[in-house]
């Protein structure tokens, strides 16, 4: 796999921040090229009370131009640098596709830079 070329980006907005004593629960909205409107929900847990790594879990849903929807879990990690978080994770698309992903949250702004790797296409 080639990081430096991705096989797609996108553009997504923090739309939600919830934190609680153990976690933060983040919603996601935006564009992402080949997947339409993206709306998405990630976990994201603390390693042994490292605030600036962890776990990350989610699930999305995308709407296309053609009114036809897809959706997909994420697993995959954490880190933070200030305000400034990547996730990386796997997605299994219900229409056959698995990504590796990348996003970059800057959360001041609350933009997202998303790229991802097609690792099997969709069927």
């Amino acid at each position: 796999m080639d990081l430096e070329n991705s096989d797609g980006t996108g553009k997504l907005k923090v739309t939600r921040v919830s934190i609680d004593a153990g976690s933060a629960s983040m919603d996601f909205e935006g564009q992402v090229e080949g997947y339409g409107t993206v709306f998405a929900t990630h976990l994201l847990t603390p390693l042994n009370g490292d605030q600036a790594r962890g776990t990350s879990s989610g699930e999305a849903r995308t709407f296309l131009l053609d009114g036809s929807s897809l959706s997909t879990p994420h697993q995959g990690t954490y880190k933070r640098n200030g305000s400034s978080l990547q996730i990386y994770f796997t997605d299994a698309v219900d229409n056959g596709a698995v990504n590796f992903v990348m996003w970059d949250v800057n959360i001041l702004s609350k933009d997202v830079d998303v790229k991802y790797w097609e690792i099997n296409p969709a069927s």
